[in-house]
């Protein structure tokens, strides 16, 4: 099997290979995933016929995280799968490795060196179409550089290539909150095969998650899916999430292959994408 560097179309072919196998990408997540790191897209060829994928991407000089990881049903059973697992981590070698395991995959993460650190939960609700609270406003271009430095606290290495695009994707709006000037929270939602996603929420407090959550839910029609995807040990997360009627429809382990980086979860009220972390 050849396996080389995808291309921003291939991106979009395997995120529809995601779509079928129900994890629900956002519409225009490949141009901002391929942004972070062009090279760390990885598709698996038969003969030229692509059949199997993994993202393996760098982030900084020391970070690296699997995602993306799929086998078209077809070829499965082959050891398709390893081949582009091993090619994928050779990449991230001499990293901390990062990933978010579905249940049936744990067990062989394991195997491979990663630890649980913690489980991340995705919570489905509904949008309200409800006006915001007058303090929650959009990020525009003059707020990316803020945005990106703030968010620094919540990833293990620099990720501002990424989130430069993040911020700005077709259909998306970046919510923030602020005192005296002072960036207390943002969020960003976006437009995804089934409803929206939120993803990442990050705030200083409980009151400021509050009223970024009830903003986003106001800008999804009501009735719309809402989905927000929520580290567990962020008890007050968890409660935002029940308080607006969310109920959990799947979950992930966050695992690493290195030491935890302690990443702030009291102040993560939501997960930028299990994609890529």
């Amino acid at each position: 099997m050849e396996i080389r560097a995808m291309s921003q179309d291939e991106l979009e072919m395997v995120l529809d290979w995601a779509a079928a196998e129900g994890w629900n990408p956002g519409w225009q997540d490949a141009a901002s995933f391929h942004a972070a790191d062009p090279g760390g897209f990885l598709l698996g060829l038969l003969d030229g016929e692509p059949v199997a994928s993994i993202f393996a991407v760098q982030y900084g000089a020391g970070f690296g995280f699997i995602g993306g990881y799929i086998v078209r049903p077809e070829f499965r059973g082959q050891g398709h799968g390893m081949a582009v697992w091993r090619a994928g981590m050779a990449r991230l070698a001499g990293r901390n490795v990062g990933l978010d395991g579905v249940p049936a995959q744990q067990a062989n993460y394991a195997r491979s060196g990663f630890k649980l650190a913690h489980r991340n939960v995705r919570f489905e609700g509904q949008g309200s179409g409800l006006p915001a609270e007058d303090r929650v406003l959009p990020l525009g271009a003059q707020d990316i550089d803020e945005v990106v430095a703030y968010d620094r606290a919540f990833f293990p290495d620099q990720r501002a290539q990424f989130m430069r695009h993040w911020l700005t994707q077709d259909g998306s709006i970046a919510l923030g909150l602020r005192d005296g000037g002072a960036l207390l929270g943002y969020a960003v939602l976006r437009p995804c095969r089934n409803g929206f996603k939120v993803g990442p929420l990050c705030a200083e407090t409980p009151a400021v998650a509050e009223e970024l959550m009830q903003a986003l839910r106001g800008r999804v029609p009501a009735g719309q899916p809402i989905f927000l995807d929520v580290p567990e040990p962020n008890a007050d997360a968890m409660a935002l999430a029940a308080r607006h009627g969310m109920q959990p429809c799947f979950e992930t382990a966050r695992m690493y292959t290195g030491a935890d980086p302690q990443l702030p979860l009291g102040r993560q009220y939501g997960i930028t994408t299990f994609e890529l972390g």
